[in-house]
């Protein structure tokens, strides 16, 4: 990483990055959301996008670029690990699959594209360890195919539904609570494993968000409830 392309930056933030950059810098979700990120409009009307806020300065450089580089490397975002690539995920609601397309982006002020090492796109994904992010993503787009079905019931933008939706996606830390006061894990079938690792975990209490929100929105069988 030369760091180049660690300024003036229009990045979008997936619920996962979120997840790992709050934890990385040891705050809350609701703590993040406020001091680093902004929100703006997303690839349909259904549902907003949460995009990162660069500093106020000249460069506009990233808030976590640092004298020695990027601070939060080990759990920086996914469109950070995955340039040169882009990555998009095909997910049309009420279909099952996706199909995944790779495209290559060639900036100039990019010093990487004059290293000699060459990859194929496994291999890159492999090297900068995306499949974790991969997973949650692809989990991401299948909930915002369903949001893009305007699952509100004509409350509309920002009405309860919706700010439901946005907190378990975005607030991880206020829906684990939510899901302690509501006893929510008690009301689905799931062996005492998978519980005791959304209850510890953070990454599979989102998975069980993203679970739940299909089923409670969509009435869709993605829990079995007791």
């Amino acid at each position: 990483c030369f760091t180049s392309c660690c300024r003036k930056l229009e990045l979008y933030l997936y619920p996962y990055d979120v997840l790992r950059l709050k934890n990385s810098l040891g705050i809350q979700s609701a703590e993040f959301m406020h001091r680093h990120t902004r929100i703006a409009s997303g690839s349909h009307p259904f549902f907003p996008a949460v995009m990162l806020n660069m500093r106020d300065n000249a460069d506009r450089t990233c808030p976590f670029l640092g004298p020695e580089g990027c601070m939060v490397y080990k759990d920086r975002p996914s469109a950070c690990r995955t340039y040169p690539l882009e990555r998009a995920v095909e997910k049309r609601a009420g279909k099952h699959g996706m199909v995944v397309h790779y495209f290559m982006t060639h900036h100039d002020y990019c010093k990487g594209h004059l290293e000699q090492r060459q990859y194929t796109v496994e291999k890159w994904e492999r090297d900068q360890f995306l499949h974790e992010y991969n997973l949650m993503n692809d989990c991401w787009a299948e909930v915002d195919a369903f949001f893009a079905t305007n699952p509100w019931q004509g409350e509309g933008a920002a009405g309860p539904r919706q700010q439901l939706a946005f907190m378990v996606c975005y607030n991880l830390d206020e829906f684990r609570r939510y899901a302690s006061r509501h006893n929510l894990l008690k009301l689905f079938r799931m062996d005492r494993d998978r519980r005791r690792r959304i209850e510890r975990d953070d990454a599979e209490l989102l998975r069980f968000g993203f679970n739940w929100l299909q089923f409670v929105l969509g009435d869709r069988p993605t829990l079995q409830p007791r």
